[in-house]
């Protein structure tokens, strides 16, 4: 299977700071181009933290109110998070202000890894690093989600040609399959319970799909025997590989 690359669905024009970039200047950036974050860049364009407007938020909420007592007169927070939290509330700079290391991607990585990624550390967006680790984009949530735009009849394809002919070396037609809004259904008989599982599987990892319903079945229940080699068991190499 081909599955979609985190470089295919990125923005190659990325808007960036760099350490020394001043406060007023990063406010600036995030507010013209409407973003709500940047990745800051050293001199080789290696990202080396991602500042927010969470980040310049954090100056607001340090301004003590008019009836709050000065710094001096409250107790000091001894935490961790809230001396990195009093840090940025003083910088003055994106280098100070920004967050790091970054959370990143490749621009080879599957849009599916981006995704868990993005889930994962509770990002909207993620800087796209090519093989010497240089900034070459940025990939958002909303360009993840343009994978499950691809047409039924594109999705039908793939999966026939790629999940069932070429991946599992099936006859084609064995497996009757539709697509209608992203589901997929596989209907047939296959030999193997295990060719059964790996076409789900599989049909499962193909971009776009939403969900898969599986109404195969199968003639022989080989569960006891994954581990045996026997000719043609392509099934059992794909299912060892998910």
């Amino acid at each position: 299977m081909r599955n979609q690359k985190v470089g295919s669905v990125m923005t190659t024009e990325v808007i960036r700071a760099e350490y020394g970039t001043p406060f007023k200047a990063v406010a600036g950036l995030l507010s013209e181009h409407r973003v709500s974050g940047l990745p800051v860049v050293d001199d080789d364009q290696h990202v080396i933290g991602v500042v927010s407007e969470t980040d310049l938020m954090l100056h607001q909420a340090a301004t003590p109110l008019a009836y709050e007592l000065p710094p001096r007169f409250r107790l000091a927070r001894l935490t961790p998070r809230a001396r990195r939290q009093a840090a940025k509330a003083r910088a003055r700079t994106a280098g100070r202000l920004m967050t790091a290391p970054a959370v990143s991607v490749h621009a080879e990585d599957t849009v599916v890894e981006a995704a868990r990624t993005m889930v994962e550390h509770r990002v909207n967006r993620l800087p796209v690093l090519d093989e010497d680790d240089r900034l070459v984009g940025i990939v958002t949530r909303h360009d993840l989600l343009q994978t499950f735009l691809r047409p039924d009849a594109e999705i039908r394809e793939e999966v026939i040609r790629d999940v069932l002919e070429r991946g599992l070396w099936l006859v084609s037609g064995s497996v009757d399959v539709t697509v209608t809004e992203g589901v997929v259904t596989l209907e047939g008989q296959l030999e193997r319970k295990s060719e059964t599982e790996s076409a789900v599987a599989m049909t499962r990892r193909t971009d776009g799909v939403v969900d898969v319903v599986d109404r195969l079945t199968h003639r022989f229940d080989d569960s006891e025997f994954r581990d045996t080699r026997v000719p043609g068991g392509v099934a059992d190499d794909w299912l060892r590989r998910l």
